[in-house]
């Protein structure tokens, strides 16, 4: 088990209390390595997609289920490609499979709410991974403190137009999918931040757009708008690492990268490559396999029947209920400690530093 720079503040955490359809292309992982005893029930896990971010194709799926395996647990793990019918269709049938505990990944709360209450209506308990299911009543709730990732990636902003002696910048906000509720908390997070440096003058509030669905595509072509109608924008908050790379990329075509700050989120390969290049100013590193352990230790324990008390819990703002909760902390990560991902086993030195990442990689202690 990774010990990673984090691994006291989750196990501190947890201490507390104590998806397409089948197929060769569908993104199935079944662990079965353990046998489920009478006593012992089937998890089924439902993923968003593969678009958004690399977490829900490589490493979500891999975490889950080596956890899993290791309780002896069975899952079925699948990803909805996002698609709202085939996430509802993969739910039907883990259901009508007698899966004792259903986690997802929401594509929106409408379709997630939907789904739980079928599960809850066969007896099945339910956990929200990732994504709180606005009036759902998951069971369980497993994230980061999205509000503090928010925060993270204002700040970080900041930072960089700080470093680069920006004076009253117009920043640009390219916010997540309008029907995450996470994207929402990300932004409650940054404007909180942001939205004193505008009412002060120190910054100019630019063009602020939410793009659907996380599509990285219809990011470039929002941002690509975005700039050719005010090309003063000096600084973006990108609210994850695959729209940020849409930025990017325009910003190359204009000549502009390297000139104008941009956030991220997720600590992906690509991002934490434009972090060195230059491109990119910071990202959110969320130590995945912490929350994929944290949610997996909650559904063993359901799926043998008990259920643990956590320390806290979210009000869901539309039914009003607390949901218990487990929240894990994030980090801000820069240039000069992107190495720190590497440290924590997140990201491998041999992904990260190929070709002409191999000096930056050196330059910056990446080891």
């Amino acid at each position: 088990m990774r010990k990673g720079m984090f691994a006291l503040a989750a196990a501190g955490l947890l201490a507390t209390g104590s998806m397409a359809a089948c197929g060769g292309d569908s993104g199935e992982e079944t662990g079965s390595s353990g046998t489920s005893g009478s006593s012992v029930g089937k998890v089924g896990v439902i993923l968003p997609d593969t678009a958004s971010s690399q977490r829900w194709g490589s490493d979500d799926p891999k975490f889950l289920k080596a956890a899993f395996d290791a309780a002896g647990v069975q899952v079925d793990i699948q990803n909805a490609q996002g698609d709202k019918s085939q996430f509802q269709t993969i739910a039907d049938g883990m259901i009508s499979s007698g899966v004792k505990v259903l986690m997802i990944v929401n594509l929106d709360s409408g379709t997630g709410k939907a789904v739980l209450d079928k599960a809850k209506s066969a007896g099945i308990a339910t956990i929200d991974y990732d994504r709180l299911t606005l009036n759902g009543g998951a069971n369980y709730y497993v994230s980061f403190d999205n509000v503090a990732v928010g925060k993270l990636q204002g700040e970080g902003l900041v930072k960089c137009l700080t470093d680069m002696k920006a004076v009253k910048p117009v920043v640009a906000e390219l916010n997540g999918s309008p029907t995450d509720n996470n994207a929402t908390l990300f932004k409650e997070g940054y404007d909180s931040v942001l939205k004193p440096k505008y009412d002060s003058g120190d910054y100019v509030k630019g063009p602020d757009q939410s793009v659907p669905d996380w599509d990285n595509a219809q990011a470039g072509t929002i941002f690509e708008q975005m700039l050719t109608q005010n090309k003063n924008i000096k600084g973006v908050l990108a609210a994850n690492d695959g729209l940020g790379n849409a930025v990017v990329s325009v910003l190359k075509k204009n000549k502009l990268n390297g000139k104008v700050p941009v956030t991220g989120q997720d600590a992906t390969v690509q991002g934490l490559q434009n972090i060195l290049a230059g491109d990119q100013c910071m990202t959110v590193y969320k130590a995945i396999k912490q929350e994929a352990d944290a949610a997996a230790d909650l559904a063993i324990s359901l799926a043998k029947g008990e259920k643990k008390s956590v320390s806290q819990s979210v009000k869901d703002p539309e039914s009003g209920q607390d949901v218990p909760s487990v929240l894990l902390v994030p980090k801000a990560i820069y240039k000069e400690n992107v190495k720190d991902v590497v440290a924590d086993g997140f990201v491998t030195k041999d992904q990260l530093c190929t070709g002409d990442f191999a000096k930056l990689c050196t330059d910056n202690g990446v080891s």
